[in-house]
């Protein structure tokens, strides 16, 4: 009888070392998707920000337009500390983050693309 409770022991001892494992991934996933949310909120910011210096240095922005722009780009970092406050970015607050950037890269596209900093 003991010879078939052995496999079925080492099976159950390794499922539980499979959940184990599982379980401990499972507990890193959400500072490494904080870090990596907020990893990607910066270069986005940065791009962003390059975007507008370019704009500006090309003259496809105008300064009142840069203001604007500038006051958007406050607003995402003041969202991003407030969210990153708990040291933890749930999905509602990663999808406000992401809206919040995709509507300021709108703005610059169409301050740059708009023809009023050219005199046209």
């Amino acid at each position: 009888m003991n010879h078939f409770l052995k496999p079925l022991r080492a099976a159950a001892t390794a499922a539980l070392g499979l959940a184990v494992l599982a379980g401990a991934a499972l507990a890193q996933a959400p500072a490494s998707l904080a870090e990596h949310q907020a990893g990607r909120v910066d270069n986005r910011q940065a791009r962003q920000s390059d975007r507008i210096t370019h704009g500006v240095e090309q003259g496809q922005i105008t300064p009142r337009e840069q203001l604007r722009l500038e006051r958007q780009q406050r607003h995402i970092n003041r969202l991003e500390r407030r969210t990153n406050a708990d040291g933890h970015v749930n999905a509602r607050e990663a999808v406000r983050m992401e809206r919040a950037q995709d509507r300021a890269s709108r703005h610059i596209a169409r301050s740059r693309h708009n023809r009023q900093g050219r005199g046209g």
